[in-house]
């Protein structure tokens, strides 16, 4: 499945980078985001991220 960016970025709004997986996992539960995208969080390579960017390319190249 792929995962919108901006609905992504919806959903971490409020982040603070950089940012922990455990932290965006956590913030995106919070901002109401739904299975599919909570997955492609957990499934990130890494474990931080400097931004947004960073988190966007690495939900979306989860391989």
């Amino acid at each position: 499945m792929t995962i919108n960016p901006i609905e992504l970025q919806k959903h971490l709004s409020g982040a603070e980078y950089p940012a922990s997986k455990d932290q965006l996992v956590e913030l995106a539960e919070r901002n109401g985001a739904d299975d599919d995208t909570l997955s492609a969080l957990r499934k990130m390579n890494g474990d931080n991220f400097d931004g947004p960017d960073d988190v966007s390319a690495a939900a979306s190249d989860r391989g």
